[in-house]
């Protein structure tokens, strides 16, 4: 996998270069996404509300302290947003397009002060066969809490360009 994240522009002048081309993803490598990101209330009340997802578990803790969870319950399209943003900077930052999420999976509860990570498996890669500038990548990305519990995990897959030079 590609290691320099710099471009020189200049003699003695670089310019941060993040993300991947097709040539550098490397199938079952795995890319572990830093820093972590600690889930405050003001993020789950305002996407919540933002995408009027306004079930009471997730803004009402009244209500979430009398179920199963005994507390306000982080909304999925929160955990989901935070770890796939994770993953941008190396994954997708040079993509062309998302060409869809499969087998999302929400597997255990993210509360507020959970702290999550995301780590990504490269699954496969091709050439596209339409467009011969661009390749498609296909990853797994799980989203972990501070205690090494996985709680959300999906595949992805990019449209991403190949390098210049070896088209």
């Amino acid at each position: 996998m590609r290691t320099n994240a710099f471009h020189t522009v200049a003699p003695g002048t670089y310019r941060e270069d993040g993300g991947l081309e097709y040539e550098d993803f490397v199938p079952d490598e795995v890319v572990e996404h830093r820093p972590g990101r600690t889930i405050t209330m003001t993020d789950n009340v305002w996407s919540s509300l933002l995408c009027l997802n306004q079930h009471p578990l997730h803004i009402d803790a009244v209500y979430a302290e009398q179920t199963g969870f005994g507390r306000i319950v982080v909304s999925s399209l929160v955990t989901f947003g935070i770890v796939n943003g994770m993953t941008v900077a190396t994954i997708s930052a040079k993509g062309v397009a998302n060409l869809g999420w499969d087998k999302v999976r929400l597997s255990a509860p993210v509360f507020v002060g959970d702290t999550l990570y995301a780590r990504t498996r490269i699954l496969a890669k091709r050439e596209s066969k339409t467009r011969p500038d661009e390749g498609i990548v296909t990853v797994h990305t799980a989203g972990l809490n501070q205690d090494g519990v996985t709680v959300i995990a999906f595949d992805r897959t990019i449209l991403v360009p190949r390098r210049k030079e070896d088209r």
